[in-house]
Parts: structure tokens; sequence; C-alpha cells
């Protein structure tokens, strides 16, 4: 669940400034995403867990709401709900992370739902769970032929085996400097000899979101740069959330890699403009009205 707290402005360390407003809405990176494709009309079951408690019923009512297959959420008795508490600003914002039921999210529970991924188009996994979690859910994507994204967030070290196991990669700038164990890439060269060096040490295919800037890759040897649409912005929450969902449904599609790149950074301008991670997700047929 998100607490979202809305403010003027972010406060330094050790101050503190006055809240506009505070607003409980669904979220959680997995479940923005696997709304987020629902949304655009992929069908999408989820793997996850919440707690037994008023957050865990409201986030899987929620995700039902968006035609999301919730069969294999589990319900856990005396563990809360993952929150996350969001710093809000009309610019942009700042994420604590209670993981809650979601460190709880186990290796035998994938174990459990293995014929899911193994009949799925497209695997699209995240960092709110344990690693061990993350690496039986890919391994079972690759020993089954199935594509698969990593979103590596909230931004953590990986371990070698577990990025072997991702097709496509995507981090903003501040997670790939963390998982390349380099200073954040500061211009679009930096960025190009960044993931340049990536593409050497690692297999698979690596997309930056950068925010206002786009959305990032490397082809050839030359960074291309997909720029999003010119909104006015309302709250930045689940911007990535949106963009992941969208390149999981293309790609699940069998669309090209730009075009699909193209695609989700239209659905994370639009998803921009309304309040809330989920509340902003558009219908397909919204970002394809964009092409026009």
């Amino acid at each position: 669940m998100d607490i979202v707290v809305s403010m003027a402005r972010m406060p330094l360390v050790g101050e503190t400034v006055q809240g506009s407003a505070v607003h409980y809405v669904p979220g959680g990176k997995g479940a923005n995403q696997a709304a987020g494709a629902a949304r655009l009309g992929a069908e999408v079951k989820m793997i996850g867990a919440v707690g037994s408690d008023i957050f865990g019923t409201q986030l899987v009512d929620s995700l039902r709401a968006f035609g999301v297959d919730t069969e294999a959420i589990d319900m856990l008795p005396g563990v809360e709900t993952g929150t996350a508490t969001i710093l809000h600003t009309r610019e942009d914002n700042c994420i604590v992370v209670v993981p809650g039921a979601n460190a709880r999210c186990s290796a035998d529970a994938v174990r459990r739902h293995h014929a899911l991924i193994e009949q799925a188009d497209l695997l699209l996994v995240q960092l709110e769970v344990p690693l061990d979690t993350v690496r039986e859910a890919l391994g079972i994507a690759r020993s089954a032929g199935v594509r698969t994204i990593l979103n590596p967030a909230p931004a953590v070290p990986l371990p070698a085996d577990i990025l072997s196991l991702a097709d496509i990669l995507t981090p903003n700038e501040t997670e790939l400097a963390l998982l390349s164990n380099q200073p954040v890439a500061e211009t679009d060269q930096a960025l190009m000899e960044q993931l340049a060096y990536w593409r050497e040490l690692h297999e698979g295919t690596v997309v930056v979101t950068r925010g206002a800037i786009g959305s990032s890759y490397l082809e050839a040897g030359v960074l291309q740069t997909v720029k999003p649409l010119k909104v006015k912005v309302a709250d930045t929450t689940g911007a990535g959330d949106a963009f992941n969902g969208a390149l999981g449904y293309c790609i699940a599609a069998g669309l090209p890699f730009r075009t699909a790149v193209d695609f989700a950074c239209r659905t994370a301008s639009l998803s921009v403009t309304k309040f809330g991670a989920q509340g902003g997700l558009p219908t397909w047929s919204e970002v394809d009205s964009t092409y026009a």
C-alpha cells in the first residue's frame, strides 16, 4: 500500500516541513506493473503475497478491478502488508519501502505456481521480494523458454547468476550505477560508456529509464534515447512501473524493441498526469491516441 504525503518541497535532513495531504492508495511495484499491463489489455496473472489486514484486502481488490488474476497471491496470517511511504512534490518524489508480506513471498511459493510462469509469454519481476524468490522465478522462465524482464528496484546489488537470467533489465540511472559499481552517469556520453562496459560483462538488453529525459538503450554501440511526451505532471510516483508494465505488454505481444520502448515511454508519460501510481494508468486506446 502506498502512503502518499504531499508537500511543496522535500525536507532537508533533520528538518520538519508542513504537508498538504496524505492519501492511502494501492501500490507496490509488482502490483502497479501488473495493473498497468492489464489496463492495456494484457492477460495478467500475479504471484505475490499480502498480509491478512485491511491493506492486503484492498490491494487484492484493486488488482481484481484492473482484471489481474490474483489466485496466486497468498494472504499470510499474522503478517502486515508491505507499504511504501512516498514524500511527493509536484516535481519529484522519494520513497521508503517496508517489505512486510513481500519478504515472505518465498521461492517455495514460486515453485507451487511454476505452471503460471511456464505457460506465460513473458515474466516481469521486481526486487520487492527476496532474491531467492527472484532467482527461482527467472530460472523457471529460462528453463521454459519464457522471456523475462527484471526491474531492479528497489535498488540492491545483484549476483551475476540472477543478472544472467534476465533477458531485459530496466534500471533507472541510480539503479544502473549501483549495479555497475560506478557513479551515476551525468551525460549521454557517460551513460553510453557505462552501458558499453555493462555489455562486456553481461548478456541481455538494458534500457535505462531517465525521467523527463526519456529512456535509453544501446544499439550497435550507439546510445538510443526515446523521449517522453510533453505533459502536465501531477504525480510521478508510478511512472517507472507504468513503463515496465507497458514494456512487458509490448514484448509479450512480439513488437519490435524500439516500438515497445516508445509505447512504454508514452504510457509512462500519460501515467504522471493523474494522482496515484495506479490511478493514472492509461488504456491502450489512450496511449494509441498519442500517435495521432
